[in-house]
């Protein structure tokens, strides 16, 4: 499969923050979850992509084109979804489209109708009528009729009780079967992650940490439970995030290690929130 989206060597430097050399790329039909503690450079990243900040090196190649944010058919290929629309809180969903249309060469009216009808959306709702599930489908059937190929979500789920999420994540499959499409889909609910991505990047206070497929991630790591007599000094030095208490430890190994546990420790299969909260108390990188 093609990459819809290639970064390498991305760079922004701010007074008290730096993204340094963020490389990764996504292919056609396939998800990438983007995670890292707030102030990581997620969102610096993503004003990056559309054009809103000068980079300061790197490049960013969207459908095999370099792309500065200056390209009009190609920034109309990118759909966004934040955690709340930015549209005039009296407009109706019919106002929406008469708003939104003019500025979208490619804009499908019919298929703008069609996503209101199927994410079961009222076109004369007003926009601050909607709940924040609605918000987020409205945000996406504007995105699905403007010929969105690539969609940065950030936080969208944020707020959405588990039923909105689930219906959420059914849409974004549905978008992700034509290999032509890709999502980045920057979230601090990683549960949600590891439902429906095929790949992972992580950030740290600026670096990346990892790149990859998703479920190579999680397979590379286990939570390790054990008494206190347990924690050998070989074994201490391995452990990421190690936090003891009065009657043992506990903490986060690489899979290639697991040699080094004594009989009767418990492991458990690692969360991405595990593989997030860990490396961050070490404070480097995986």
């Amino acid at each position: 499969m093609a990459n819809v989206l290639e970064v390498r060597g991305l760079c922004k430097d701010y007074p008290l923050f730096s993204l340094q050399e963020l490389s990764f790329s996504i292919p056609g039909g396939s998800i990438m979850g983007f995670i890292g503690p707030n102030g990581a450079g997620k969102t610096t990243t993503i004003k990056a992509l559309l054009g809103m900040i000068q980079k300061n090196a790197g490049t960013i190649h969207l459908f095999g084109e370099e792309f500065d944010g200056s390209q009009t058919q190609q920034k109309e290929s990118i759909g966004v979804v934040m955690d709340s629309p930015f549209y005039v809180e009296d407009w109706t969903l019919l106002g929406v489209e008469r708003a939104l249309s003019p500025f979208y060469s490619r804009w499908d009216s019919a298929q703008y109708r069609d996503c209101l009808s199927r994410f079961s959306l009222d076109p004369r709702k007003k926009v601050k009528e909607l709940s924040r599930g609605m918000e987020i489908k409205l945000m996406l059937a504007v995105a699905l009729s403007h010929g969105a190929r690539l969609l940065l979500l950030d936080e969208p789920t944020s707020g959405l009780d588990p039923v909105a999420r689930d219906e959420l994540m059914d849409i974004l499959r549905d978008f992700v079967c034509d290999e032509e499409h890709a999502i980045l889909f920057s979230t601090h609910i990683t549960s949600d992650l590891e439902k429906i991505a095929d790949y992972i990047t992580f950030l740290q206070k600026g670096r990346l940490v990892f790149t990859g497929e998703k479920d190579a991630l999680l397979e590379s790591y286990c939570m390790v439970r054990g008494g206190a007599s347990d924690l050998t000094s070989a074994l201490r030095e391995k452990l990421l995030g190690l936090r003891e208490h009065s009657v043992g430890f506990e903490g986060m190994l690489s899979c290639r290690d697991l040699r080094l546990l004594p009989q009767g420790v418990v492991t458990e299969p690692c969360t991405l929130d595990d593989i997030m909260v860990h490396v961050n108390k070490e404070g480097s990188s995986l």
